[in-house]
């Protein structure tokens, strides 16, 4: 029961995200108006608005235009669901499951934004740093000061970053790491961005050979933040144990 019930809760949570990624990056408001087709401006029937079902039944088109719905919003939602399911799995009944759950969707929408604007709102990552911290300090989750240790750790790796490579990343890169420093500690944030510094450079080499991107083109480095720090929230402790035992032997 609970499991189809984070299912169902990630699901329409999934639908407010597409609503974020939608209309953060043109500074609208995420209330008022409500939804509607971005094609013909017709207003969404609620039981035209129900998480991934709706598109089946609509076969990925307007009811009244008949315009293609893009396929981010099943996908925003499918994911949601199932990352959601995860981390309960993972983590259980636990104060740490709300953390995690702002956590992943935070990383979802931020990943959304990201490949289609290459842009990472503050609107997410700033409140992302202050609940992160307030979490681990009040939720018992690490501890303040691991937290605080992960903000300086991750925002100050990209700030040097961004110093040295005169602006070859943005800002929103250095808030991101920022805020998975205050949510996973430094521990965890170290091993997040191995991670996204291996995906992205094997996708970067990929996209390279075979000639989909050029040495100068810009690659969003969020995504594979939101990867790396996925998988830290959900295998890190057990990633760190297994690599340790190495030098214990």
């Amino acid at each position: 029961m609970m499991i189809a019930g984070l299912c169902a809760m990630g699901a329409m949570v999934g639908s407010f995200l597409n609503v974020c990624a939608s209309r953060l990056p043109k500074g609208r408001s995420l209330w008022m108006p409500g939804s509607a087709c971005p094609a013909c401006g017709s207003p969404i029937r609620w039981y035209d608005n129900i998480p991934v079902l709706s598109f089946l039944v609509l076969q990925g088109r307007c009811r009244d235009c008949r315009g293609r719905i893009a396929w981010r919003y099943p996908i925003v939602e499918m994911g949601t669901a199932l990352l959601f399911t995860l981390a309960y799995i993972q983590i259980g009944w636990h104060s740490d499951l709300p953390l995690a759950l702002f956590l992943l969707s935070a990383l979802i929408v931020i990943t959304a934004i990201d490949l289609e604007h290459q842009l990472i709102p503050d609107r997410i990552t700033l409140p992302g740093i202050v609940a992160g911290f307030a979490g681990s300090a009040l939720l018992g989750r690490g501890s303040w000061f691991n937290s605080l240790l992960g903000i300086l750790l991750g925002g100050g790796a990209f700030f040097l970053v961004i110093v040295l490579s005169g602006g070859g990343m943005g800002g929103g890169d250095m808030k991101l790491g920022a805020m998975l420093g205050a949510f996973l500690g430094w521990k965890l944030l170290l091993l997040g961005l191995f991670l996204a510094a291996l995906l992205g450079g094997a996708v970067a080499v990929a996209l390279l050979v075979a000639g989909r991107k050029g040495r100068k083109d810009p690659l969003p480095f969020g995504p594979f933040l939101a990867f790396g720090g996925a998988i830290s929230l959900f295998w890190g402790e057990g990633i760190l144990r297994w690599y340790l035992s190495g030098f214990a032997n």
